[in-house]
């Protein structure tokens, strides 16, 4: 049995969203600092973890996911990674190196959810349609 079914997935990238969320949003200043990065990027990024982790929970704890809301949710890493690369492009020269490490790891650990996701998803069944 592999461990990156779909849902468990889904539940470690809602986690990590979740850590996201408390991080940026409770610990703002400290993380701006550390990575280099003014204070409203930080804070917007962790209000963004906190839907999507509420979204990947419930299409996790689904009994049979939802395969539209699962390819969102790869959709909508997507569009992370590449929200990060763009941080990286337009505040890369003010970035500490720390900042600029977390930046593109996380980018890239986000862009294999994505696809695991994405595959996931094709793997469930179709919608039924009346």
């Amino acid at each position: 049995m592999r461990f990156f079914t779909l849902k468990n997935t889904l539940l470690v990238d809602a986690v990590t969203c979740a850590g996201l969320f408390v991080l940026c949003v409770f610990a703002t200043a400290t993380v701006a600092a550390l990575l280099g990065l003014p204070s409203d990027v930080v804070t917007v990024a962790g209000w963004i973890g906190l839907p999507s982790a509420l979204l990947m929970l419930f299409v996790a704890t689904q009994k049979t996911p939802s395969k539209g809301l699962a390819n969102l949710i790869a959709v909508g890493n997507l569009g992370w990674v590449a929200a990060s690369f763009a941080v990286l492009a337009i505040f890369g020269g003010q970035m500490t190196w720390l900042g600029i490490v977390v930046v593109a790891a996380q980018a890239l650990v986000v862009l294999y959810f994505a696809l695991l996701e994405a595959k996931g998803a094709a793997a469930l069944p179709r919608p039924a349609t009346a």
